[in-house]
Order: structure tokens, then C-alpha cells, then sequence
């Protein structure tokens, strides 16, 4: 699995892509389709027609990683369809379920709490 403890945003790339760009064709998706920057402290996923490849662009300060996940079998990744907006960010959350073949958006999925605790007196 990716670190994602130094990354920032995790946006995907909604509707297929063409897979068979490698790190300079998902860097151009990126800056000129997505209208962000793939220097920055980011992930960018992108998923192939079929629904059964994904890649992760992520730039590390002096180079890019290009990830690869390729399911096999009849397996699926439940990758949401293009919109009007080029790109969408997700969470960590959000990320693990999309890898494990579950929806973005789980109906029944505890909400996360932030903490209200009060400082000592």
C-alpha cells in the first residue's frame, strides 16, 4: 500500500481513462484535463474502461511514482462515473473501500467523530 502520510489530497480521475499513457500522459490528465497541479503533494488515480486496472500518479519530490492495481478474475472496482467536474477528492477512508471493491459512499459506514475534549482547567 502507498504511504499516504505525507500526501495531502487523494483525487480521482471520474469515467475511464486510457491506461495505456504512462507517467507523462497521467501528468498531462492531471494539469490539463484536471486543472491541478502533479508536482504537489498529491495522488491522482485514474481507472481503465473495464474497471479492472487503476493507477496511481504521485510525485515524491524528485520524480513520479506510477502505481498499478490490476484485479483478476471477475473482481471489479465500483469507480464512479464522469461527471461535469474533472476530478474529485476522496479520503483515506474512502480510498481503502475503493481498493477493497466497495463503493465510495457507504450507506452504513459509522460516521467519523471528532473529539471534543476540553483542556485541563
Amino acid at each position: 500500500m502507498i504511504d499516504l502520510s505525507h500526501i495531502d489530497h487523494i483525487y480521482l480521475c471520474p469515467g475511464p481513462t486510457d491506461l495505456r499513457k504512462s507517467i507523462d500522459g497521467c501528468a498531462a490528465i492531471v494539469q490539463y484535463q484536471m486543472y491541478l497541479d502533479p508536482f504537489s503533494k498529491n495522488i491522482f488515480i485514474f481507472c481503465n474502461r473495464h474497471k479492472t486496472t487503476i493507477k496511481i500518479l504521485e510525485w515524491d519530490g524528485n520524480g513520479f511514482w506510477l502505481h498499478t492495481k490490476k484485479l483478476l478474475g471477475k473482481d471489479r472496482f465500483r469507480w464512479p462515473k464522469a461527471n461535469e467536474d474533472p476530478s474529485m477528492v476522496i479520503d483515506r477512508r474512502q480510498l481503502e473501500w475503493l481498493l477493497d471493491g466497495l463503493e465510495l459512499h457507504q450507506k452504513h459506514a459509522h460516521q467519523k467523530m471528532m473529539a471534543m475534549i476540553e483542556p485541563p482547567k
